[in-house]
């Protein structure tokens, strides 16, 4: 992973893109990470069909799978 530091940024700019078409680059500040830079292709790969957020009902879930997770719950609490 490439970093650069947001003082950099303005100095630097060719380069940050130049990395970030071959990995995901992070932009710092104060040496933690605000920031990614990354190509489109990178970014489409990891968020295509994806939803940034999901709601889920319990009732939408299978009933043999609902039985299991019910089990495992009761198995968890009686172990305590």
């Amino acid at each position: 992973m490439r970093q650069f530091a947001v003082d950099d940024l303005i100095r630097n700019t060719g380069d940050l893109f130049e990395a970030a078409t071959v990995v995901p680059v992070a932009i710092t500040k104060h040496r933690k990470s605000c920031f990614w830079v990354m190509s489109m292709e990178r970014f489409q790969a990891l968020t295509i069909g994806r939803r940034s957020q999901v709601a889920l009902d319990v009732t939408d879930i299978p009933e043999d799978l609902g039985n299991l997770l019910d089990n495992g719950i009761a198995d968890h609490f009686r172990g305590r």
